[in-house]
């Protein structure tokens, strides 16, 4: 974090620089006064960052969770169908770390109530609940004839018969010249 805090304090004075003369001695206090300036600032965000964690919520579980909008406990931004992208990009918390932090109970969705229903409806009528229904059935099957398969004991596999050495190829012969037409004259003579 000292790091961060030096580029800022040399950004900062950088600039009051430029727009200003100043003497080597007046820049040297300036970075000073800029970087205990930054420090106190990064001190008092990081404890009031404590204590708005341990801080009651915003408002009642009631009124977190209406039917048309989602409200954060933390901040009391509203007007939300779901919480679990502003929890994880404003508040840098994943959704069980919400629960526990304000008792909020598992089934408890972090939807708006309207939302739930219609993304419900919308699975129904695509016919997603009977598709879910028949991969969990060859799910089942699968596993249980992975189970018989290994229940039941190795049969031990007969010796392999010996190969026999294979058939000695004949030298192939080459094509008889043709025999000589035997004219009436040849038989003759």
């Amino acid at each position: 974090m000292a790091s961060n805090l030096l580029e800022l304090t040399a950004s900062i004075v950088s600039s009051h620089a430029s727009m200003s003369e100043m003497t080597s001695e007046e820049l040297l206090l300036e970075i000073q006064k800029v970087y205990a300036s930054l420090q106190g600032l990064e001190a008092a965000g990081t404890s009031s960052a404590i204590r708005s964690e341990e801080q009651a919520p915003a408002m009642t579980l009631k009124k977190a969770f209406q039917s048309d909008q989602v409200f954060c406990m933390i901040c009391g931004k509203g007007g939300m169908k779901t919480l679990s992208r502003h929890l994880a990009k404003v508040h840098s918390i994943k959704p069980g770390e919400y629960r526990k932090q304000f008792g909020i109970h598992r089934s408890q969705p972090l939807t708006a109530k309207n939302f739930s229903e219609a993304r419900r409806k919308m699975a129904k009528d695509r016919g997603l609940a009977d598709n879910l229904a028949k991969a969990r059935v060859i799910r089942a099957a699968n596993i249980q004839a992975k189970k018989e398969a290994a229940e039941k004991p190795v049969k031990a596999k007969a010796a392999p018969k010996p190969k026999t050495a294979p058939k000695a190829k004949t030298a192939s012969r080459p094509n008889p010249a043709p025999k000589p037409k035997v004219t009436a004259k040849a038989k003759k003579g």
